[in-house]
């Protein structure tokens, strides 16, 4: 077991157990992906904070590999939603239908949609309409459902992990701002490097080049960890120094560096807060720390704030993209003295 050091009154024991699971989820999942390691650690770290990850990249990166593996990993119940132009609310959440047992007597009985599992992965979520996109706005705030005039709890623990092909591809949709912040992370997903790529073909090619992977905790564990994550100290300094952060990307603070006064329009929401800081409890302890710092909450900051800041004109204009904005509050921004 890693060896953290927990404060007074909080038990370091489950906090070993956590960072030991933790960390044998992504070598497990090392196991399967190649490369892109930024992006695993940022999936797991949003996992264990309770929060949605959204996945941005070209077709072909491995991103729906990636959430089918972690699935196994986890041992959690999963579902596959492929959006589509033509698919509707109820496809996703369920419908109210009309049923017959053995002696003709007719009921209404509810059909749970793919919604109703674990792990939810939404591949290509911006393809569908956002009418359609807007049915999991619920499911991902308030983790349950409502047909009718019922409202149905969804299993715990309950992560949605959406796959989204790059906006200025054919036949996309962009998401509703409401459903873009209840992401706690936007991951970008690189093209892989040369040496990445000559292994991927060579696991291709060669099916028993790599070890399946073997799991490692069940819904269970997952919910204990979820608990163990948020005991994690954030000093005094630290907690003002985050809502500084989010403050500093709203254009009409005085606290705002120029380049967030020139192009955005609207800055990060408290739900940008809680996703900064509870990221960073989790890097704090993948670290081998029980205390967050500095560095957790610059390495989380980009894919905690990136799809929260509304960017005008300008700034596409110019070339500006978001993580540019989110480095140069980082940069602006100093921390307070503890």
């Amino acid at each position: 077991m890693a060896d953290v050091t927990a404060p007074e009154g909080v038990d370091a024991a489950a906090i070993a157990e956590f960072v030991e699971h933790a960390k044998a989820v992504e070598r497990e999942l090392r196991k399967v992906i190649v490369g892109q390691h930024e992006p695993v650690r940022q999936v797991l770290v949003a996992l264990f904070a309770g929060g949605h990850v959204l996945l941005e990249g070209v077709p072909g990166l491995g991103k729906t590999l990636l959430v089918r593996t972690l699935g196994d990993v986890l041992s959690l119940r999963f579902s596959r939603i492929q959006f589509t132009p033509d698919l509707m609310p109820a496809d996703i959440i369920g419908t109210t239908i009309v049923s017959e047992d053995l002696d003709g007597r007719r009921a209404l009985r509810f059909q749970a949609g793919p919604v109703f599992a674990n792990l939810v992965l939404a591949d290509e979520i911006n393809r569908a309409t956002p009418k359609t996109q807007s049915a999991l706005l619920e499911a991902m705030q308030e983790q349950t459902v409502s047909v009718g005039e019922a409202t149905r709890p969804l299993p715990r623990p309950f992560f949605v992990l959406a796959t989204q092909n790059p906006l200025e591809m054919e036949g996309t949709y962009p998401l509703p701002e409401a459903q873009l912040d209840r992401f706690m992370f936007k991951v970008q997903v690189p093209f892989p490097r040369h040496a990445d790529l000559e292994q991927i073909l060579q696991r291709t090619i060669r099916p028993d080049a790599a070890d399946p992977p073997e799991t490692v905790a069940d819904a269970d564990e997952v919910l204990r960890m979820l608990r163990v994550a948020r005991e994690v100290v954030v000093a005094p300094h630290l907690v003002t120094y985050a809502v500084r952060i989010i403050l500093a990307t709203h254009p009409n603070e005085a606290s705002a560096p120029a380049v967030v006064r020139q192009y955005v329009r609207h800055g990060a929401s408290p739900r940008g807060l809680q996703a900064l800081v509870a990221g960073a409890q989790v890097r704090a302890l993948l670290e081998d720390r029980f205390n967050v710092s500095r560095d957790d909450l610059h390495a989380v900051a980009p894919p905690a704030l990136r799809h929260r800041l509304i960017l005008g004109f300008e700034a596409h204009a110019d070339g500006v993209t978001p993580d540019r904005v989110v480095e140069d509050v980082l940069s602006s921004v100093p921390v307070p003295r503890p």
